[in-house]
């Protein structure tokens, strides 16, 4: 129970400040534990970092594998587009992750599993559209969407993220 309070704090200070946020302190704080807590259930400040960003994974893995089972008519994927970009948990967990899994070989499973989980869903959506090759565009379409959040976040402006999507899968071969 404490161990979770602990990682769920990390998740919100780096959604709220970034990974620079996340001293012992401020997730002792957060967590509303002692100080000693931290140190006792992680070693290192990079082992809290990792633990955190893994449960961030497991978490977006799981919802996004929901929302990917689920049968999609071309209304029911615009529904799910617009429904996964509203709704991403934390952010800059998915861009900490990328970041810390460049610099962290141990991080990389964890990373390939989020965009696995992101073209699952993807592949999902573009099928629904009845695109003849949806599984060629499963890729760009998810850098595409990535992107655009991290031109978001940047730039503090929300960018038409569904008008460069239909020029994307418009402009696809077929």
């Amino acid at each position: 129970m404490t161990r979770e309070r602990i990682l769920r704090a990390v998740l919100r200070v780096i959604a709220a400040e970034g990974v620079a946020g996340v001293t012992n302190r401020r997730i002792a704080r957060e967590a509303e534990v002692s100080l000693g807590s931290i140190t006792y259930h992680f070693a290192t400040q990079s082992n809290l970092l990792r633990e955190s960003l893994l449960l961030f994974v497991h978490e977006e893995t799981t919802r996004l594998t929901a929302l990917a089972q689920q049968p999609a008519t071309v209304e029911q994927a615009a529904a799910l587009v617009q429904q996964v970009i509203e709704s991403l948990p934390s952010e800059l967990a998915p861009f900490e992750l990328y970041l810390h899994a460049a610099r962290d070989p141990s991080l990389r499973d964890a990373a390939s599993r989020c965009f696995a989980a992101y073209d699952a869903l993807a592949l999902t959506v573009l099928k629904a559209l009845g695109l003849p090759n949806p599984a060629a565009l499963t890729a760009p379409v998810v850098a595409l969407v990535a992107g655009m959040q991290l031109r978001r976040l940047a730039t503090g402006t929300t960018p038409e993220i569904a008008a460069a999507l239909l020029l994307l899968v418009s402009a696809s071969p077929s």
